[in-house]
């Protein structure tokens, strides 16, 4: 018996041994919208392509103000090149999917090589209202991305310049200093306006998890990520708009197409995973590139590597225990004789 319990013993032990082993190997997966694990379900409510209207010349999940034109065959221009312009588009429904992804085209351009002040992408509560802030309403509860091409007074800082702030319905932003005290994250990005390629980005939110901005304006296909940012709460009722604004200086600001994914886990639901990702502050991902692979290996070989070790040290004890009972069972036979 002493055999018997010294075996179950060493079984417990490398059990523990491997288990941990296999913990090492396999850290908790962050999640991203580059996981397997994760789905994409296409939002037409807050999407928005060419020809923009419908039949009765009217879109039926968004609506525009102030002096946005809609041009069906081409673009949505919130601000034409002249001064004194404001427009918006901000959709009907609030976006309250958990997890999403937004990826639009837009393009910046002008003739003159003075020009201002720039375009906002907006997740707030409030919504369709004209204003000082990059056209829509300052003092505003929620996300907003600011586009912002002509510098004010930020000393060391490259123009354009993408930055995120956060709303809290109080607040308001500070036009002298360029949101400067204001700032979630942000970027410069030299080149955005009168790009040669279509100009895009791509918002993603995991909720209590991180916000990411990436933007494509270097070369088409290219992707260079302008922030990625953790522990970032978005009201769960909040509607998606863009809005742009000229003073005394101009430009075109065109909406060229927005399309919205839901994006969850079909693995371990929503909410379950509550690691959060921090990922880099300036990365580049080309169309192709080999990390979703690599993220789909990733994901069972530690749980696979553990059951193997498993069956292996419980395959070795049954076999120890069948030897010593034929062993005992021998003894016992010689004893009689």
């Amino acid at each position: 018996m002493r055999l018997l319990s010294g075996l179950f013993v060493a079984t417990v032990l490398a059990l523990q041994s491997a288990l941990c082993v296999s913990a090492a190997e396999d850290p908790p997966k962050q999640r991203s919208k580059d996981d397997p694990d994760v789905r994409t379900v296409p939002l037409r409510t807050h999407s928005l392509y060419q020809p923009y209207l419908d039949s009765d010349l009217n879109s039926r999940w968004f609506d525009w103000g102030g002096d946005a034109v809609i041009r069906a065959d081409q673009y949505i221009r919130l601000t034409g090149d002249r001064p004194d312009q404001a427009g918006w588009i901000f959709s009907r429904l609030p976006l309250t999917a958990t997890n999403w992804e937004i990826e639009f085209e837009f393009k910046i351009h002008g003739k003159g090589n003075l020009y201002g002040d720039g375009m906002a992408l907006w997740i707030t509560k409030q919504r369709g209202t004209t204003g000082p802030v990059f056209g829509s309403t300052d003092n505003f509860d929620g996300l907003a991305i600011f586009f912002d091409t002509y510098k004010n007074n930020r000393p060391g800082v490259i123009f354009p310049y993408v930055m995120a702030m956060m709303g809290d319905g109080q607040t308001s932003y500070n036009h002298a200093n360029d949101g400067k005290m204001q700032e979630l994250a942000g970027c410069s990005a030299r080149g955005i306006r009168g790009a040669t390629i279509p100009t895009k980005g791509r918002l993603t939110y995991f909720q209590e998890h991180y916000l990411q901005l990436e933007l494509q304006y270097k070369e088409e296909g290219v992707w260079t990520t302008c922030f990625n940012t953790p522990n970032v709460t978005i009201p769960s009722v909040a509607y998606l708009g863009f809005s742009a604004h000229c003073g005394e200086l101009s430009d075109n600001h065109d909406i060229v197409s927005i399309a919205t994914k839901n994006l969850y886990s079909a693995k371990y639901g929503k909410d379950k995973d509550k690691q959060k990702p921090v990922g880099p502050n300036t990365t580049k991902q080309k169309k192709g590139k080999k990390n979703k692979q690599k993220n789909a290996n990733n994901g069972g070989g530690g749980w696979t590597w553990f059951l193997f070790k498993g069956v292996l040290v419980l395959g070795v004890a049954v076999g120890a225990y069948f030897g010593w009972v034929a062993y005992r069972t021998q003894n016992r036979r010689n004893s009689r004789f």
